[in-house]
This record gives C-alpha cells, structure tokens and sequence, in this order.
C-alpha cells in the first residue's frame, strides 16, 4: 500500500515516499500525508534538518500518479489537483528547516518538483530530471514553470518542458541544480545533516529567509515572518503587550 512515512532520529527527521510499484508517483492520499507530515515538522522546534527519501532504487518519484486526476473536470483539476499540491510544495520550500532531497533514482515531473521544493538536492549518477507532462497533454502545475526557472537555465528548462529530454545527473551538478552527486547520496545526505545540527537553528532559520526572499520566493511572508521576529524582541512591544493588559495608554521608549 502506498504511503508518505516521517521517522524522527534525533533531531533529522526523514520524509519517505513509498509507492515503488508506481515508482513513488503521487496520489491524493499521498498528497495528504505529506502535508500532515510537515504539519508535525513545523511544530518540533527540535528538528534541525529534513531529508526527502523515497523507497527503491529506481525512482525518486515519477511525478503524479494519472489515476488520481485522469478522470477529474478541468475545475477539479486546477482548483484540487494543481492548486493543492501546489500549497503543500510550497509549505516544504518555506520550512524553516533546512531540507535535503536524496534522489537515488529518476525525478520526472511532480517528482522533480518536490525535489526543487528543497534547499539542496543530492543524486546518484544514473539518476535524471525531467518535465514529461506535455507527453500526457498537460503542463507542469506544480511549481516546475516557476520555482524551476530559478534553479536551472532556460534552455535547460525548455529542453525538457518543450522537448522532452532527460537532463542527468552530471549536466544537474554543472548547473548547481544538484549539491553532489555519488553513490552513496543517503550517506552524503546525513553529513550534511548531521552538519546542520551544529549551526544556530535561529540564525540557519533567518539565513534561509532572506535567501528566499531575494529570490522572490514569497518575498512579502518572508520579510513580514522576520520583521516581526525583530519588533517581538523590542522594549516596545513588551510595553504594548503590557499596556494592553493592564487596560493602559502605552508609552514606548522606541527601544
């Protein structure tokens, strides 16, 4: 049966894809877990770090699975399938956490798309990216037109959303797209984690933040997100909380 699982080993937490006989393609129950799963994530303060693994040696994950959206109205699909799994791929890119993506075999489409959700991505050397999705007659709908063209080249991007090819490995470390590629990527996954786990949480967490903002990854959540953590620390808003409380004017030092 398939499944999304979250195992917590001190303070990594691993998300593992497990739908090797659809080579871990998305479903919507799929879609659903990993959304409560990050749900559990985002409230451990104690988490450091995230890996997305997936079951087999195959595939990362072949995309979605057409069995779950084959068959919905052109409304179902863009407002559930497409808008769906969008917010929860875009929940992962805005953890707090750092995250690893560990591609031991093919991301092809959603697959590909949660891989770029991630800060960094590690890979074997047989494994590839691709966008098959005009082969279906669709289009990438979860964040592989956007998030993607951040990531990688146009001429890349449209080698494989125009014409369909493969990019591998080799080409996906030459690009930056992926950190390192090497057999033993779950063991290249850990150390990075493992690594993790000796930084300041608070000062990773505000790093990733501005990184994201300058890149336009929802740059208005991310600047508001650390304004407010800046004026929470102020003598100002201790006076404000206060003033509240004791049903008083409130008198700021500017502090």
């Amino acid at each position: 049966m398939s499944d999304v699982h979250l195992n917590i080993r001190g303070r990594i937490a691993e998300i593992r894809l497990d739908n090797p006989a659809k080579l871990n393609a998305f479903t919507v129950d799929m879609l659903a877990r990993l959304a409560a799963h990050l749900d559990t994530i985002e409230r451990d303060t104690q988490i450091a770090c995230v890996l997305i693994t997936a079951e087999g040696e195959k595939a990362f994950c072949s995309g979605a699975d057409i069995n779950g959206w084959g068959d919905l109205t052109p409304a179902e699909f863009a407002r559930h399938w497409v808008r769906g799994g969008h917010r929860i791929f875009d929940r992962l890119a805005r953890l707090a956490k750092p995250t690893i993506a560990v591609l031991k075999g093919h991301a092809f489409g959603g697959g590909l798309e949660l891989a770029a959700a991630c800060d960094i991505r590690v890979m074997t050397p047989r494994a590839t990216i691709a966008l098959p999705e005009a082969a279906v007659g669709i289009v990438p709908g979860w964040s592989g037109t956007q998030r993607l063209a951040r990531l990688l080249p146009e001429p890349v991007l449209k080698e494989m959303a125009l014409f369909g090819r493969r990019v591998s490995a080799e080409r996906a470390l030459q690009f930056g797209f992926a950190a390192e590629v090497g057999e033993d990527v779950r063991g290249l996954a850990e150390t990075m984690a493992a690594r993790v786990t000796e930084l300041s949480p608070r000062a990773v967490e505000i790093a990733k933040s501005m990184i994201h903002a300058a890149q336009g990854e929802d740059a208005g959540a991310m600047i508001e997100a650390l304004g407010s953590a800046a004026i929470s620390a102020s003598d100002d808003r201790n006076e404000g909380v206060a003033a509240f409380r004791e049903k008083r004017k409130p008198t700021f030092s500017g502090q």
